[in-house]
């Protein structure tokens, strides 16, 4: 299984790569970043390689959209949008992480699904017309938005699980938990991801 994360310049580390880090748990997997241009800067400079493009993302199993400081440059960039319009929650789970909620708001993605977003977007994806929840994690069907940078493992529970099934995400967590806190850091992303998977997923 492939799983893809938007990473454009200007991007939250605490976003992409803690996402990246928990889903690298698991062998097998195969985890990507995926950028307009073959190198990105983040927002406190920290520049990384993309590994692949936007057009080999909107194949994936399933994509994360990082977000980051230039998010409002992206949903105006005509070319990187064109490409995100490949993107199809019918064939591949979205999910995104802060800002990125925005992306997925003005590919349209978002009508009649509520989101969660960070306090700064907040106002940005109500514009765009999406009903914005004061919770870190909600997921309906294939689409998944997170608030806050380090609601970033909830994104990434989320995608194991429905991928693997939820001893692979239990398991992705446990790895990266604080020693001596990890049954509860288990408890507390289960606890925020469960009640959006599907049945399937929480008996595998």
């Amino acid at each position: 299984m492939h799983t893809a994360i938007l990473t454009f310049d200007g991007y939250n580390e605490l976003d992409s790569l803690i996402a990246l880090g928990v889903l690298n748990r698991l062998p097998g997997s195969r985890v990507s970043i995926a950028s307009p241009t073959p190198r990105v800067t983040s927002m406190n400079g920290v520049t990384i390689d993309a590994t692949i493009g936007l057009e080999e993302a909107c194949t994936a199993d399933a994509v994360i959209i990082g977000s980051g400081a230039k998010t409002r440059e992206v949903v105006e960039d005509p070319a990187i949008m064109g490409v995100l319009r490949g993107l199809d929650p019918a064939r591949q789970l979205l999910g995104a992480q802060c800002s990125g909620t925005l992306v997925l708001a003005k590919l349209g993605l978002l009508e009649d699904v509520p989101a969660c977003t960070d306090l700064t977007t907040k106002p940005w994806v109500l514009a765009a017309g999406v009903e914005v929840l004061n919770q870190p994690f909600f997921a309906r069907g294939t689409l998944a938005t997170a608030g806050g940078c380090l609601a970033s493992t909830y994104l990434a529970t989320w995608v194991l699980a429905r991928l693997h099934g939820l001893e692979a995400a239990e398991h992705a967590m446990h790895y990266v938990a604080p020693v001596g806190e990890k049954d509860e850091y288990v408890e507390r992303a289960l606890r925020n991801v469960t009640p959006y998977l599907e049945p399937a997923a929480i008996s595998a």
